[in-house]
């Protein structure tokens, strides 16, 4: 378990965002020409019912291109949140509390920020629900290699780290309350039990964890 001063870790979480791509001028030209399609079609046709076959031809790229470049449509839901995700992970740590550290002068708790982190999450999974669940299940694991899993874990064992009084464990505890998170799991939820109950029962599930 990782005993380092909490801004030490946090040096960490830095380093651990999601880093916009590198590339030439053209090629971040029809990367933008792309990923317009693909949110295009797949706001029209639904995630499932689209083809990479559909993106390319809406794109006016070579299917070759596409599949170079993205690889599958797990490869390009993944590219289409990347953006949204780095949004979060900026606001998580340069924000304004609670979601944010802010700029010092407010005293916000390591509970107030966990459920601030719980409501903004909710938010970019349920709005990018079949995208999340596309790029969390395309193969087995899929989730836990995606870059951004890393730094919620991070996020969330720092907070927990300064709990110490109601979570002994703050690595695990952090793996445990991201599994509730996980966008199959909210699927489920969300079509058994409606967004509002899902998102009602996901901050008990926190508050209870550090009350």
């Amino acid at each position: 378990m990782d005993r380092r001063p909490a801004a030490g870790r946090r040096v960490d979480l830095e380093l651990m965002r999601t880093p916009p791509p590198k590339e030439r001028a053209d090629a971040a030209r029809n990367r933008v020409k792309v990923l317009d399609a693909a949110a295009a079609l797949f706001a029209r046709h639904g995630v499932e019912s689209v083809t990479m076959d559909a993106v390319a031809a809406e794109a006016g790229v070579g299917k070759g291109t596409l599949f170079r470049r993205f690889g599958d449509k797990a490869g390009l839901a993944v590219a289409l949140l990347n953006e949204r995700e780095r949004e979060l992970q900026d606001a998580i740590l340069s924000g304004p509390p609670p979601l944010g550290p802010g700029d010092g002068t407010t005293t916000v708790s390591p509970a107030e920020r966990l459920q601030a982190f719980a409501d903004a999450y909710l938010d970019y999974v349920l709005d990018h629900l079949s995208l999340v669940r596309m790029s969390e299940t395309a193969s087995p694991g899929a989730r836990y290699r995606i870059g951004a899993y890393g730094f919620w874990h991070r996020h969330l064992t720092i907070l927990l780290d300064e709990c110490r009084d109601a979570v002994s464990d703050g690595e695990a505890m952090a793996h445990a309350l991201l599994a509730v998170l996980g966008a199959e799991h909210l699927t489920a939820m969300v079509e058994g039990v409606g967004a509002e109950r899902a998102r009602a029962t996901v901050h008990a599930f926190f508050n209870v964890v550090v009350p």
